[in-house]
């Protein structure tokens, strides 16, 4: 018979062993609210005696385990990678990649999503650091501190949620459940602790270098893309001479210009694999940095 709400927790963890990591924090943190919750109207009980009564309404931990199995099985993220390739041949695969959303979900992502939120996140990571440090003597100082981990904690979740819609990665849907009978300052040495508070703050600080490289890499390859595509129809159509060099121009010529548009198509479908590649590996880190369990 289980008789604490930690031992609960402990054996849902482990009958939820394989599941992704972020279904699992989102079981942990359904459970643990619920229980404690509803423990609470019980004042007159101790724990362990309510304890048997509110998990045979809200379910022993195998029964929990295998409905969050089941519901993920049937809701995935919307644009989560296939598993196969669904019998398609390299060719299908290599020009379907221009008609793939997920392609086009890591590249919005990467191209703009990224550099715009690294510059936000580093900003206020560097600066809530930096006045933590300095404040810690005042009396100010740990009430402050402990809001800057507070944002840190709702940055991860929103990060999250934009990373699971536009990477298709399984990312953590609700907030970690805050133990209310620790109080702040137990609640505040928790979170200051914890590694998962830490890894948030590494990633925030780590999207800047990442975005720019990100949007470095692709607008330079998406340029030349367009500059290829382009170059007949400036050329031949408007007379516009893209090709200037120690200020002469210079016309390319005619049978260099077909070459130059296969050659702008297939750039621009190779960009579009590799921010889907991009695409699976910065998943990957949000996950590993984000997700607490």
């Amino acid at each position: 018979m289980i008789k604490s709400i930690e031992e609960y927790l402990r054996q849902l963890k482990k009958e939820m062993a394989g599941c992704d990591r972020a279904t699992i924090q989102d079981a942990l943190s359904d459970a643990e609210e619920y229980l404690r919750n509803t423990l609470e109207t019980r004042p007159d009980l101790a724990e362990a005696d309510a304890l048997p009564t509110i998990i045979k309404k809200y379910g022993t931990p195998d029964e929990v385990a295998a409905a969050y199995r089941e519901i993920e099985s049937r809701v995935p993220p919307t644009l989560a990678p296939a598993r196969h390739s669904d019998g398609k041949s390299f060719v299908s695969r290599f020009f379907g990649v221009l008609a793939d959303p997920k392609a086009w979900g890591a590249l919005f992502y990467l191209l703009f999503f990224a550099l715009f939120s690294g510059i936000v996140y580093f900003t206020w990571a560097v600066t809530g650091i930096s006045l933590s440090a300095g404040l810690i003597v005042l009396i100010i100082g740990l009430p402050f501190l402990g809001l800057f981990i507070l944002s840190v904690q709702g940055i991860a979740l929103i990060e999250g949620r934009v990373v699971e819609a536009l990477l298709g990665v399984r990312m953590p849907r609700r907030p970690i459940f805050p133990d209310k009978r620790q109080g702040w300052w137990g609640r505040f040495k928790t979170l200051f602790s914890e590694k998962h508070t830490w890894f948030s703050i590494s990633y925030m600080i780590l999207q800047l270098p990442l975005g720019i490289i990100y949007f470095t890499v692709l607008i330079t390859l998406i340029a030349s893309s367009l500059w290829g595509i382009a170059l007949p129809i400036l050329e031949k159509g408007f007379d516009i001479h893209p090709m200037l060099i120690n200020g002469v121009q210079y016309y390319a010529p005619v049978w260099l210009m077909p070459l130059t548009v296969i050659g702008g198509i297939l750039l621009i479908i190779l960009t579009m694999h590799l921010a889907k590649v991009l695409g699976r590996m910065h998943g990957a880190l949000a996950k590993a940095l984000l997700v607490k369990y």
